[in-house]
């Protein structure tokens, strides 16, 4: 299988086309809406020429409404100019949990229903690039809009890193969380986070660099524990655990421990048993960079058509 870049499908391709793109973890710490990983879950997405809209979700976000107001369809129907689609969406992103599940959702949508550049249209629909560019090129990435496009930089990323998410079952909307922020930052904060940002980029390079001190932050992360009591007891946990360094996952409740793969099993118990002590259902994921991005498979012809989730 071979990743697409941004032409994906020409306008009109008569067939079912199947994109595949990988969930996210965005800021990072002190990256706010600039830095983003991909990581390996996945959503699935088939779009075909039908004689109706038809939308089908299967796995997370299968509760969903499946008619025109599903994001898949609304993404794709605006890319492909008609509502006569077949849509179906299979995916394992946990939804509305700070792994990026809607851009990973728009950036598959787009591509699938032919779009020349999905990681434009996903992040029009989101509003900020930084999961939309995790999930379009894979790896650890930075992203920002520049004089009206998407200008996205693959950044170098230690292989021997893993990655161990707690996921609660607790959703947490982007909007709400962004509400939760200060309208305002002083020169000192602003200072603060490019100091333990450039510390995270030179870790993630080389894990024998990364230290705790690196996922710090004044923008975010703090302001955004009130929807989340919880939250720095955890990222504690995933410390104590054998994280080189935690944080939380996007807007959350998600929370990330960066660890080396000898340690990750040890770090995903940790977690596990901070989820129990504090009483709260949810699942921790042990978890891999996705290197590849957005997969595109028109026919069957790519090997998608038998990719598992």
């Amino acid at each position: 299988m071979v990743a697409v870049p941004v032409q994906v499908s020409p306008r009109g391709y008569v067939g079912t086309v199947r994109a595949r793109v990988p969930a996210s973890s965005a800021n990072l710490g002190p990256g706010f809406d600039t830095l983003a990983l991909a990581l390996n879950r996945y959503v699935l997405v088939d779009v075909e020429p039908a004689s109706k809209l038809i939308v089908r979700s299967v796995g997370e976000g299968e509760e969903l409404a499946e008619d025109s107001s599903h994001l898949a369809a609304r993404v794709a129907i605006d890319v492909a100019g008609t509502d006569r689609l077949a849509i179906t969406v299979r995916s394992d992103i946990p939804i509305a949990r700070g792994l990026g599940s809607s851009a990973a959702l728009a950036v598959a949508a787009a591509a699938a229903a032919g779009a020349e550049d999905p990681l434009s249209v996903a992040t029009a629909m989101d509003g900020h690039p930084d999961n939309a560019a995790a999930s379009m090129v894979g790896g650890l990435v930075a992203a920002a809009v520049v004089r009206g496009g998407v200008q996205v930089v693959r950044l170098p990323l230690d292989v021997s890193l893993t990655f161990v998410a707690i996921v609660p079952e607790v959703t947490l909307s982007t909007a709400r969380a962004r509400q939760a922020l200060p309208t305002e930052v002083s020169r000192e904060s602003a200072a603060f986070n490019l100091s333990r940002m450039a510390l995270l980029m030179a870790g993630m390079a080389d894990c024998r660099l990364l230290i705790p001190e690196a996922t710090e932050d004044r923008l975010h992360q703090d302001y955004r524990s009130p929807l989340f009591p919880a939250a720095p007891m955890l990222l504690a946990a995933l410390l104590a655990g054998g994280a080189l360094a935690s944080c939380w996952s996007g807007a959350g409740p998600s929370l990330l421990g960066i660890c080396r793969g000898v340690d990750a099993p040890k770090v995903q118990a940790a977690g596990e048993q901070a989820l129990a002590e504090a009483g709260i259902a949810g699942q921790v994921l042990l978890l891999h960079a996705d290197m590849d991005g957005l997969m595109v498979d028109r026919d069957g012809t790519g090997g998608l058509y038998d990719a598992e989730l």
